[in-house]
């Protein structure tokens, strides 16, 4: 399995216990979906255990929205999450670095891999979802996602090293991590934004994500 999570799944149930207190406020999402004659695009939604993670066609991905996939020239399909930086790139993650993002305020990371095969081929030991959004919810949530890049002086993406596995780059983000604004949190708020019917408030876990999504599988 290209994803090993190591020592992050240790320390996975606890975790979950810390984030039990934790959500945020959703932005208000926009319910419309494709139309009578009007294409949906796939985006699937993993869980790896402790946090989760979107997937696009990298294909299906307007550019001018989301031009930062062109670092991955060679993808067919672009995986994204949002974390906390030390723990999410620390080699290995430990329940110390865990407890200090749970109850210290801090910096984080956009976490983006390119790969060819398959989603639930590449990710054959995670719990893999296919959701169906109009084009206008799939752009809603890639420019969402393009928001989040941390940008240096001249507006440029901030690369800050190779990602975990296969061809990844782990890159500055806005936003602060704490208890009450997780990773979980981060894609129930981009899936909110795509117009699906997932809501980021009580949202603290991976379960709370993928149970949600569940029931959000038939276009809209």
């Amino acid at each position: 399995m290209p994803h090993t999570v190591g020592s992050t799944t240790r320390v996975a149930g606890f975790f979950a216990a810390l984030t039990l207190a934790s959500g945020c406020l959703a932005p208000v999402a926009d319910r419309e979906g494709p139309g009578v004659d009007e294409p949906a695009l796939s985006a699937w939604v993993l869980d790896h255990g402790w946090h989760t993670a979107i997937v696009v066609r990298r294909s299906d991905v307007d550019q001018t929205i989301w031009p930062e996939v062109g670092d991955f020239p060679e993808a067919t399909f672009v995986e994204v999450a949002w974390g906390a930086r030390e723990f999410y790139m620390a080699q290995p993650a430990t329940a110390w670095l865990a407890i200090k993002a749970a109850f210290l305020v801090s910096g984080s990371v956009l976490h983006v891999v390119g790969f060819g095969t398959p989603t639930a081929v590449y990710f054959a030991g995670s719990e893999v979802v296919e959701l169906r959004l109009s084009r206008r919810g799939f752009d809603a949530m890639t420019r969402f996602v393009h928001e989040e890049y941390g940008r240096d002086r001249e507006d440029r993406p901030v690369p800050l090293g190779r990602g975990l596995y296969g061809t990844s780059r782990f890159y500055a983000a806005r936003g602060r991590y704490h208890l009450f604004n997780t990773c979980n949190t981060w894609v129930a708020r981009a899936l909110s934004a795509a117009g699906l019917p997932v809501t980021a408030a009580g949202t603290m876990t991976a379960g709370g994500v993928m149970q949600q999504v569940r029931g959000a599988t038939a276009p809209r």
